[in-house]
């Protein structure tokens, strides 16, 4: 699909600073053209899940508009198609009010979704999937890994052994289809794909030491609590996409265990992994304008650059 100008992306691992830095932007810009910001995050479209997504504020989505925040139930799936519809047609939208869209998020598999495309997939299947879970039960996931590996060597080389709910996806099309997850996904050059501002860090201990802190920080704000509630609702299971968002698995998985002890441990970890394969993304997008995360005027340096690209591409026309 084409987004083009005017049009704004920021992108970043989790607890990079997207969230201050797109407010940043959109006070700067207020005077030339109103903000708009959509979400580019596969768990904040959830409703009553908070605290692990560090979802915005009240106050900060008064203070600028959001989108693709609280639009479906838990129990419901989500798909880089589904957000690919939403956006264009939401981008469209702000462009005619005369606003700026600002696209803003980590999950990366949708702004690659947004630049190069993606072929039709085969629609999740009931049968097939709770086989995968069947196998899993028995045999392991990092197993079910190793299977991924043979045939489809791309998309498992990229996989953690313990994504459960990725390496179900890779193998249930397969499965399917009979063709590999990573046939689906167009590589195709990006002749017009709207400027991309990357936050990414220096040093990667920087980030590693503010995941922990902010994962400290979700634990002390009621992240245990809110999962009590999730799972109080009773159509809830730890098999579910929203469940499996980090933070939420290993909390749900504590509870189950009835120990939390190891809880901070195993959510600061898993969060490190979700910036690695970030990350890893981020570098296959040769468009992207890497600022510093880690440097103390990072806010300051994104704010001159989306300035800079607005007056470049003519976006305040």
């Amino acid at each position: 699909m084409s987004l083009g100008t005017p049009t704004l992306c920021l992108a970043g691992p989790t607890a990079s600073g997207k969230t201050a830095a797109a407010l940043a932007i959109a006070d700067a810009l207020a005077t030339i053209r109103p903000v708009e910001i959509v979400s580019v995050d596969s768990a904040l479209v959830y409703r009553g899940m908070d605290i692990g997504t560090a979802k915005p504020s009240a106050a900060e989505r008064v203070r600028v508009p959001h989108h693709l925040i609280d639009i479906i139930e838990p129990t419901q799936a989500y798909s880089a198609a589904q957000f690919v519809a939403d956006a264009t047609r939401l981008v469209a939208e702000i462009r005619a009010r005369g606003h700026l869209p600002l696209l803003v998020g980590g999950t990366m598999l949708y702004f690659k979704a947004l630049f190069e495309g993606l072929d039709e997939m085969p629609a999740s299947d009931p049968v097939v999937r709770a086989a995968l879970d069947a196998a899993a039960r028995h045999r392991g996931w990092p197993a079910l890994h190793a299977e991924l590996a043979r045939v489809d060597p791309v998309t498992a080389a990229r996989l953690p052994p313990g994504d459960a709910q990725r390496i179900q996806r890779a193998l249930e099309v397969w499965r399917i289809s009979g063709r590999p997850l990573s046939s689906f996904h167009r590589a195709k050059a990006v002749h017009d794909a709207p400027p991309l501002i990357s936050l990414e860090p220096q040093h990667r201990a920087w980030l590693h030491e503010r995941i922990a802190q902010r994962f400290a920080a979700m634990l002390d704000a009621g992240l245990v609590d809110e999962v009590r509630r999730l799972r109080a609702r009773g159509d809830l299971h730890a098999g579910l996409p929203a469940m499996r968002c980090v933070g939420y698995r290993q909390a749900w998985e504590a509870l189950d265990r009835n120990d939390l002890t190891p809880l901070r441990d195993t959510g600061t970890a898993a969060t490190r992994q979700l910036a690695k394969r970030q990350l890893t993304w981020l570098r296959s997008m040769p468009q992207r304008d890497v600022i510093a995360c880690d440097a103390p005027d990072a806010v300051a340096q994104v704010v001159q650059r989306a300035l800079t690209l607005v007056q470049r591409d003519g976006h305040a026309a």
